[in-house]
């Protein structure tokens, strides 16, 4: 993986994690949504097009393709194909589970385990741009999984850390299913406004995105390091390195 490098991309810079012919790995800014939504605000795929047509002066449209999402205040590690094919092979990587992603996120409480698998079925609120947790063959509702692990706990702030594998891509996932599991992330004013105050940044990170490369086949590992600021600062910054390490090792924990 090459060095973090920073770019300027319009507005704000961010930095680029790898980059080659076929493929643009960045670090996501936090409050900027993955793309073009009702806010009208500047988005994360049309910023990384302008800038592509800037950097290398590319005459006409950019391709770009959307490989997966972060919500609008999530940051951390995202893959983009700069090519058709290599969307297309990275789709079929996706669908065949060979696309690793871990996210860090801090919640409020502790979890029942110290480890554990959740699975939920989960409904969206399109008007409200919600998700809730209902019955089992509720109409429109689809299975959400994933596990988590606690990585440690500030009893003298009531938060805990823990890392979060997704085995589905359900909109708001681990946010909605970690506050059903009654320990709602830090900052989430949707999934816990009785826990944060408004202007809390939600504390949900992609640490960790891997794959092979859909042309060379070689391993691909982004890290992204959550900022150091609080919460994140309650815990050493040797404690997502130390994790990082573990997942391009293809240990996850679990």
């Amino acid at each position: 993986m090459s060095s973090p490098v920073m770019r300027t991309t319009g507005k704000p810079d961010m930095a680029i994690l790898f980059e080659d012919n076929h493929l643009l790995g960045i670090e996501k800014p936090v409050n900027v949504p993955t793309q073009e939504d009702a806010s009208g605000d500047p988005d994360l795929l049309n910023l990384l097009k302008a800038d592509i047509k800037e950097r290398y002066g590319k005459p006409g449209n950019v391709y770009l393709g959307l490989v997966h999402r972060l919500d609008r205040p999530v940051g951390g590690a995202m893959i983009f194909a700069k090519t058709s094919k290599a969307a297309s092979r990275l789709a079929e990587t996706v669908r065949t589970r060979k696309f690793g992603k871990s996210y860090v996120a801090i919640v409020h409480g502790t979890p029942p385990q110290p480890q554990g698998a959740l699975s939920d079925t989960l409904l969206k609120d399109e008007r409200t741009n919600t998700v809730s947790v209902v019955p089992a063959g509720t109409p429109g509702g689809k299975e959400a999984r994933l596990d988590y692990r606690v990585l440690g706990s500030s009893a003298a702030d009531n938060l805990s850390l823990v890392q979060v594998e997704l085995h589905t891509g359900r909109s708001h996932q681990i946010r909605v299913q970690l506050s059903h599991l009654g320990c709602p992330l830090y900052g989430d004013q949707k999934y816990g406004a009785s826990l944060n105050k408004p202007g809390q940044q939600i504390a949900l990170w992609s640490l960790y995105v891997g794959f092979p490369h859909p042309v060379t086949k070689e391993p691909i590992d982004l890290v992204s390091l959550p900022p150091r600021e609080y919460p994140w600062n309650l815990w050493e910054e040797r404690t997502f390195s130390h994790l990082a390490e573990m997942l391009r090792a293809g240990e996850n924990g679990f």
